[in-house]
């Protein structure tokens, strides 16, 4: 396997996305926990598990694609008589900036690969109501204490 720390600086990688998604915690108290693939200034690639439904959000700094690897639920993008079941196989994409939600987990573990163009910072999220979430409470790396799940 070629290098796979995100922050090191190799032209090439091969990841088993199974394997990553595998090994994400059973439970967690964010909504989500991810392991970075690649972290460069020109894109990101993710592997993320959902724990519990995501409100409405967006991000500031990049477009999104995500690739769903396992389980399913419903999505919404750009409002929420959008929303429709998605389920592994679909990719959902949406533009910096367009407010997106993932409102139910149906079956699980729901497991996404994420490209996002460019990087995306793990605190770039931006909650419609900023009472249902925040940068620590949506994913594990940005919560003030590590996430012993």
């Amino acid at each position: 396997m070629a290098k796979t720390d995100p922050t090191e600086k190799a032209t090439s990688g091969r990841f088993d996305v199974r394997a990553i998604a595998d090994a994400l915690p059973a439970s967690a108290t964010t909504m989500l926990v991810d392991t970075y693939l690649t972290d460069r200034p020109a894109a990101s690639a993710r592997v993320f598990r959902v724990y519990r439904p995501t409100p409405a959000h967006y991000h500031e700094g990049c477009d999104e694609y995500l690739y769903v690897l396992s389980g399913r639920g419903t999505f919404w993008i750009g409002d929420a008589s959008d929303e429709a079941e998605f389920g592994p196989g679909q990719l959902l994409f949406f533009e910096r900036g367009v407010v997106h939600a993932l409102p139910r987990l149906i079956e699980e573990p729901v497991v996404f690969l994420s490209v996002d163009t460019p990087r995306r910072a793990p605190t770039d999220v931006i909650f419609v109501d900023a009472a249902s979430g925040s940068a620590e409470t949506f994913m594990a790396r940005n919560a003030a204490e590590p996430d012993p799940a």
